[in-house]
């Protein structure tokens, strides 16, 4: 089986790490990028290892080259910037290759699952959002749903965040400042009563629990965490909701730089092409990138019926920073669920025919959340009578779910 990676970067690079170190029936990975020396850095990391890494210097929009590299792939995975995907799902789908990238632009998922019926007709998968979230998150949400006799509401809460605070910002750019600050200037999508609705970004702020060392941590509306969700619940459910998990106080901070209009796509002056936007993220990427080490915070929380009693599912994972890989918690929750789904692709045992789709649709849930687990996410599972509250840490007396 070959599976080709597009990107070399915080993503890519373990993406093609979890497949060189821990695929078995992968017999070659395939890597591209524009720097040769992320290419390298990869061949160092996985020298020594059974599988056979191959690295091409080729930029994503050289289509020619591209299309002869990913010939005869079983899937292509793309962690490039998300502009390229609707491009990239449009070129495996006329080489013939499964595809699946990690969404992240509502917009441009939906042109590329406006492509169903083309993939239908040549047997080709084109399935976006593989990442945490969307991703990962939204399968638990579904998986979650389909256990209750009748569900009524979906909680969402998700976040990177650094393990050790570093005052003053307590925050840390985990892998693209500009999906960030998309995530912090467009409204979240949500359901309310039923209908699907729009809130701010950066409000409706809540205090949430976490076990030491977290505590009390803060949650707010983003734009980009459901994605397609709030259509697939909509009718199905009377709320739904998606949150991103920070150290207390960032929201505050963010909502008074957007504020000033640092975020805005316009220019400085006549003098420069640059943006305010532009200049923003490039002093987020120096001042709040780099290595770090990291958490990643999740509990969804599912209410509704079972038996005709009121039931509360709950989904938590929390996890850090890993000394002996050095990788992020970042990293390797965004990397694994998009190595799974791709595999998923590749072997069609499951997964036949071809269209396409998200993963919560395509993907049968418990394959999907057995191999998660098996490739070392750790996401416990409960079951409560009566209903709780998604913002508190949830004591140990439930069943799992």
């Amino acid at each position: 089986m070959t599976i080709t990676v597009l990107g070399a970067g915080s993503i890519g690079a373990p993406v093609v790490r979890e497949l060189c170190m821990r695929s078995g029936d992968v017999t070659q990975v395939q890597v591209c990028d524009t720097r040769s020396q992320a290419l390298q850095r990869l061949h160092d990391q996985v020298e020594g290892d059974d599988q056979s890494l191959r690295s091409f210097q080729v930029d994503v929009r050289d289509t020619s080259v591209l299309s002869q590299i990913v010939q005869g792939s079983d899937c292509v995975i793309s962690c490039v910037p998300w502009d390229f995907n609707l491009e990239l799902a449009e070129l495996c789908l006329n080489v013939g290759v499964h595809y699946c990238d990690l969404g992240g632009n509502d917009a441009l998922v939906q042109n590329e699952l406006a492509l169903d019926e083309q993939a239908r007709e040549k047997s080709v998968w084109i399935v976006p959002n593989c990442g945490l979230a969307p991703g990962l998150v939204n399968v638990l949400c579904l998986h979650g749903i389909n256990r209750l006799d009748r569900a009524e509401a979906a909680h969402l809460r998700v976040g990177d965040v650094p393990l050790h605070r570093d005052p003053p910002f307590n925050f840390r750019v985990s892998w693209s400042a500009e999906r960030i600050l998309a995530d912090y200037t467009n409204p979240a999508q949500l359901i309310e009563d039923g209908q699907v609705a729009e809130a701010d970004a950066l409000s409706r702020e809540e205090e949430i629990q976490f076990e030491d060392p977290f505590g009390t941590m803060e949650a707010f509306c983003t734009q980009g965490g459901l994605s397609t969700l709030t259509d697939t619940l909509a009718g199905h459910v009377e709320a739904l909701d998606h949150k991103t998990i920070r150290w207390p106080g960032h929201a505050h901070q963010m909502r008074f730089v957007i504020g000033l209009g640092l975020a805005e796509d316009r220019k400085i002056g006549v003098q420069t092409h640059l943006t305010y936007r532009d200049l923003l993220v490039r002093r987020m990427r120096k001042c709040l990138g780099g290595d770090y080490e990291d958490a990643v915070l999740l509990r969804v929380l599912l209410r509704g019926e079972q038996e005709g009693r009121p039931t509360t599912l709950v989904y938590e994972m929390v996890e850090r920073y890993d000394a002996t890989t050095q990788q992020t918690a970042m990293m390797r929750c965004t990397a694994i669920p998009t190595v799974v789904a791709a595999l998923f692709l590749a072997r069609e045992e499951t997964v036949g025919g071809g269209g396409a789709g998200v993963p919560e649709n395509v993907i049968p849930r418990d394959a999907f959340l057995d191999a998660v687990a098996d490739r070392g996410l750790s996401i416990q599972r409960e079951r409560h009578e009566g209903f709780r509250d998604v913002t508190a840490k949830q004591p140990l007396d439930g069943q799992p779910a």
